[in-house]
């Protein structure tokens, strides 16, 4: 276990804050005392999910999805002044005896130390790195997708978009037997991270169609385009994205209604139909962690920087489409 923290450290933090459109200031903070059902967290890693985290530095969340778009200790409001985010990676360095000094996984927003229930932390399994487990969220992400569209052996499957999510969902569902799995981006520079993921790779043109299901994970409106050009007859694609305030047109006529696709969105807010009576959100963010422990997802974390630099980095990752996967932020 490790030293005991400076007592006027532990009574202060230091969170990002969204201030303006495209606009983040790290603040100053009182931290309270855990009380006895409540943990102290110092925070080592957060990871940044770029889509979303992006869409609100940007004043982007639609009127209609703001109560529904507020993450676990978020402060504030949207558009902004907004302190948001859901990867945090820290120590318990008060609470509880069984949690004193372990390493937690807490849906929280981005800030050095922090004090929630502690309910609020899953202790990370024997075998997963810290820094790793920053993408918990995104797993569960996939894991929650797969139940909505679940894959079938044999299956020929195609992913539409080599983001975290999207790079995320391809590797969960190669592993069903028998599926033939086509990761889809437009940067060839993917391939890599498909061959990694020992996962086959197409750019938009050389996609292979004729699909039994499809899950579109881009973020863009064109890449849910290219989905439905892939799908089979009665096949299902299957949305990731969240566009946020932008409009998405899509071509509707044409072979639509003939192949009598579906459209079917998937979101991590609510767990799927088909396991909710069985499973809640803490039994599948437990799930998540358990299938971080596979040393092939370090290479979904493609970016670092330190938690000071984070409102320059957040400037960066939201204007710049540089390839990033999950950027992860470093405390001291």
């Amino acid at each position: 276990m490790s030293a005991a923290p400076d007592p006027a450290a532990a009574s202060r933090a230091h969170a990002f804050w969204t201030v303006g459109k495209g606009r983040g200031e790290v603040r100053a903070e009182a931290l309270p005392e855990p009380a006895a059902d409540e943990v102290r967290v110092a925070a080592l890693w957060s990871g940044i999910s770029r889509g979303t985290e992006a869409l609100v530095f940007l004043g982007r969340v639609p009127d209609s999805e703001r109560a529904r778009m507020r993450c676990p200790f978020q402060a504030g409001d949207f558009p902004y002044p907004v302190k948001y985010g859901y990867a945090a990676v820290g120590r318990v360095e008060a609470g509880p005896s069984g949690l004193a000094g372990r390493l937690v996984f807490c849906l929280h927003p981005h800030q050095d130390r922090f004090v929630v229930p502690a309910v609020a932390v899953l202790p990370l399994p024997d075998g997963l790195p810290p820094r790793r487990a920053v993408l918990a969220a995104n797993m569960e992400t996939a894991v929650n997708a797969l139940w909505d569209t679940p894959v079938l052996p044999g299956q020929h499957i195609a992913v539409v978009g080599a983001g975290v999510v999207g790079a995320l969902v391809a590797r969960l569902a190669a592993y069903v037997p028998g599926t033939v799995v086509t990761l889809v981006d437009r940067d060839p520079g993917k391939a890599a991270l498909a061959a990694a993921l020992g996962i086959r790779f197409a750019g938009p043109d050389a996609a292979p169609a004729d699909q039994d299901a499809v899950f579109e994970a881009t973020g863009a409106p064109d890449g849910l385009v290219s989905a439905l050009e892939l799908a089979g007859e009665e096949a299902s694609v299957t949305v990731l994205s969240w566009f946020g305030s932008s409009p998405v047109v899509l071509p509707l006529g044409g072979a639509f209604h003939s192949r009598r696709l579906t459209i079917r969105s998937s979101q991590v807010g609510q767990v799927a139909p088909a396991q909710r009576r069985r499973w809640n959100h803490r039994r599948r963010l437990e799930l998540a962690l358990e299938l971080l422990r596979d040393p092939a997802y370090d290479r979904l974390i493609s970016g670092e920087s330190h938690f000071a630099d984070l409102p320059q980095t957040m400037q960066q990752l939201s204007t710049n489409r540089d390839g990033t996967l999950c950027h992860a932020v470093r405390y001291p």
